[in-house]
Formats: C-alpha cells, structure tokens, sequence
C-alpha cells in the first residue's frame, strides 16, 4: 500500500490507477474504522487527515482525466482550507523519485519524465508555484540556477510538494493560467474568461501543438484542484 506525494503525472499507468485504487481501501479503512491494514504505516500517517487524503484523491482525478481515463469513484468528504496534511513521509519526495526510476524502467506512460536535475525538476513545477507562492516563484529561479538549490534535488523536490498543498489566491491562479496561454494562444481561439474553460482549452492546445513545456508541466492537472474547489 503506497499514496505516493510527488505529483501524480509521474507515476505510469499501472501506478496511477494503483493508487487511485490502494487510496480509496486506505479511506474506507480510516473513516470505516476497519481493521485491515490499520495498522500499516501508510494508513497511520493518514490517520486524522481525511481531507488532505480527498485532495490527494481529487490530484489523482484531475490527472486521470488529463490522460484520457474515466472516473466513477468519487469520495465524499472534501478538502478546505484548513486542510491538514500528514508531517511525515514513508519516503522523501527525494527518494521517492528514486523508487520510481526503479519501478518504472523502460515504461513510457508517465506523463512527466522523472527529473534529472533540479532545472528539470523546477522547469515541471514552475506555474504550480507561481499559481500557489509567486514570492517563492520569483526566489526559486535564482536558487536553481546558481544557489542552494543547484544541487539538491531532493530539497527542491521537498519543496515542491510542500508548495503545492496550500490553496492559491484566485488572481494568482489566473496569473498563472495566463502565462501558460502565452504557449499556445497564437494559434488556439480567443482565450476564455471563465478558467475551468481556460484551462481546457490551455490542455488541449498543449496536445495539439505539442508544447513539450506545457505537457510535462505539474500545473496541467494540478490546477484544476483549485478550479473545483468551493
């Protein structure tokens, strides 16, 4: 049992459904009470954190559907702002990539290529942050380049997924939209108003166009969390 806390678009197709399948057993175990796996450490981290678990579960969604998959399992308990997540990770995000790099050798299905670096990793990143911290965004860059991220990964890699829990301001969310139009919006129509519509049409064009930065970019899926949200 694993719900892994790198974003999803990593993950190829065997591990996305896998956990879209292992999280709705781990939320039926907690909010049930039922005794299988209780006593696994991944359930005990998710223990007291039910919302933070429907948020991860809605990442998994929004992903799945970026890939063309159906979803009719929805769960019931919705996350807010005071969403709490879980202190601990079974494995760094750091290690995390590692695990993956083993599991998924010679697999193609992911939507994201596992970084090689933390340029890499920053690039697949960059309109998540600037939707959610445009002060980190705007601190990151630097880092990566020249400073104490160049190096480190696995800090940067932390980072990233701390980042990206807490629920962006609304104009920054359209900021961040906006700037992924400017990929696409040289051949795509007038660019909506309403964002979910923004949103889709930024997907759609970033098939048909192959922008290879949009398609690999965490923000493709991860923004429509906060498009859904109350």
């Amino acid at each position: 049992m694993r719900i892994w806390d790198i974003h999803p678009g990593y993950l190829d197709r065997k591990r996305l459904l896998g956990e879209h399948r292992e999280l709705h057993g781990l939320f039926n175990i907690i909010s049930q009470n039922k005794k299988g796996y209780s006593r696994h450490p991944e359930t005990l981290r998710w223990v007291g954190h039910l919302p933070a678990l429907c948020m991860r579960h809605q990442l998994l969604v929004c992903e799945m559907s970026l890939r063309g998959y159906n979803h009719h399992s929805p769960l019931h308990e919705a996350a807010n702002s005071t969403t709490v997540w879980p202190e601990v990770f079974i494995n760094t995000p750091g290690e995390q990539f590692q695990l993956l790099a083993g599991k998924q050798a010679g697999e193609n299905s992911a939507r994201i290529p596992l970084p090689r670096n933390s340029e890499q990793l920053w690039a697949q990143h960059k309109y998540s942050v600037m939707a959610h911290d445009p002060y980190l965004y705007t601190r990151i860059g630097p880092e990566v380049a020249h400073g104490k991220y160049r190096d480190d990964t696995d800090g940067l890699a932390d980072l990233m997924v701390q980042s990206m829990r807490l629920p962006p301001h609304a104009g920054r969310l359209r900021n961040a939209l906006n700037h992924m139009w400017g990929y696409v919006s040289d051949a795509a129509e007038r660019m909506p108003e309403q964002e979910h519509a923004l949103l889709e049409l930024i997907c759609q064009q970033a098939a048909v166009q192959q922008k290879r930065y949009l398609l690999e970019s965490t923000a493709l899926s991860e923004l429509g969390i906060w498009l859904d949200s109350p």
